[in-house]
């Protein structure tokens, strides 16, 4: 009998220790949209894309154009893991060379 609650102790805490694991990388996805991957940005409404794209850039001109080029970017095929951050950071790049020249 003692020989099964030892084991039965040790099961228990196993699968303390996993749900642990598991709550505390569930706690470190973070919901913000400037970390997340373009096939996440397709999913959210204009609204809030206009918002981190102001967010990103710091500035409130162009967001519209910065705004559809990142979601022209997130059409493209094999683009679903990329960050929003590197593709605003392209497209934002894009725009100010646009404007300068």
């Amino acid at each position: 009998m003692n020989f099964a609650k030892k084991y039965f102790k040790i099961f228990i805490g196993v699968a303390v220790l996993l749900l642990v694991i598991v709550v505390f990388f569930f706690a470190q996805r973070s919901d913000s949209l400037e970390t997340a991957t373009l096939k996440d940005w397709r999913a959210t409404p204009m609204e809030r894309r206009i918002a981190s794209a102001q967010i990103m850039t710091g500035a409130t001109g162009n967001v519209d154009m910065l705004v559809a080029c990142i979601d022209k970017m997130a059409t493209l095929p094999d683009s679903g893991q990329m960050a929003v951050r590197d593709a605003a950071s392209l497209c934002y790049t894009g725009i100010k060379l646009k404007q300068n020249l």
